[in-house]
């Protein structure tokens, strides 16, 4: 039988740059995309208005922000993993 968490809430196997950081992101980046799903199927079925798809899309859209900045995605672009240095541009 299957999960109905699994079913719900599908996810995918990672292949990036494997970091706690990268993946704890990957996690939060898969569940904004499935809630951005059903709020634009509700939508689409006229269970929620444009405006309130909009304003819980742009929550949404903070919260995924506010977590790349907490978790520093981004910040060291030149770092590699092997020497912890900047890159030599």
């Amino acid at each position: 039988m299957v999960d109905q968490s699994n079913f719900l809430y599908p996810r995918s196997r990672y292949h990036g740059q494997v970091k706690p950081e990268n993946l704890v992101f990957n996690a939060n980046l898969q569940e904004f995309a499935q809630r951005i799903s059903y709020i634009c199927n509700l939508e689409t079925a006229g269970k929620l208005s444009p405006e309130e798809s909009y304003k819980q899309i742009k929550a949404l859209w903070k919260q995924l922000k506010r977590s790349k900045k907490e978790l520093a995605i981004g910040e060291n672009p030149f770092q590699t993993e092997e020497d912890g240095e900047e890159g030599k541009g």
